[in-house]
C-alpha cells in the first residue's frame, strides 16, 4: 500500500485495534469484575461467572497463539526456501541450523542483505530475534501478519 510509512524495526509490531485495544481489555475487565462479584457474593453462580470469564480470556490468548504459530510455520517454510535461493552454495547446507525464531527475524532483511546477515547469525550464534531484527539495515516490510 502506497499510503503506509516504510516499515522499520521501530514500527514493525502489528496491533489489531479491535483485538488489542477493545476485545482483550473488555475480557480482562470482565474477569476482574467477576472476581470482585465472587468475593462479595461467594455462591455457585458467581463461581461459574468467574470460570466463564477466565475461559473467555483463555480463548482470546489461545486464538492469538494459534494464529501466530501457524504464521511462524509459514514464515519458516518461506524463509528456508528464500535462503536456499539466495545463499551461496557453501552456506546452503546450514539453513537447517537456523531455528524458527531466527528465521522469523531474518524475514525482514532485504534479498541483498540476507546472505551476509544469515552468515553473521550462523557464525556468531545469534539467537535473539530482537538482536537480529536490529541488525537489519535494509528493511523488507511484512504487512501481512496475524
Amino acid at each position: 500500500m502506497a499510503d503506509r510509512a516504510p516499515q522499520t524495526f521501530a514500527n514493525h509490531p502489528r496491533y489489531v485495534p479491535l483485538y488489542h485495544y477493545v476485545a482483550v481489555p473488555i475480557l480482562l475487565i470482565n474477569f476482574v469484575n467477576a472476581a470482585v462479584v465472587l468475593i462479595k457474593q461467594p455462591e455457585w453462580r458467581t463461581i461459574l461467572g468467574l470460570l466463564v470469564a477466565f475461559a473467555l480470556v483463555v480463548v482470546a490468548v489461545c486464538a492469538r497463539t494459534f494464529a501466530n504459530t501457524v504464521q511462524d510455520r509459514v514464515i519458516r517454510s518461506e524463509e528456508r526456501e528464500r535462503l536456499l535461493r539466495l545463499l551461496p552454495a557453501e552456506l546452503q547446507h546450514r539453513v537447517t541450523d537456523l531455528d524458527h525464531r531466527q528465521l522469523v527475524a531474518l524475514r525482514f532483511a532485504s534479498d541483498a542483505e540476507l546472505p551476509s546477515l544469515a552468515r553473521t547469525v550462523l557464525e556468531q550464534g545469534i539467537a535473539e530475534p530482537k538482536t537480529i531484527k536490529q541488525m537489519v539495515t535494509t528493511w523488507r516490510a511484512d504487512h501481512l501478519r496475524a
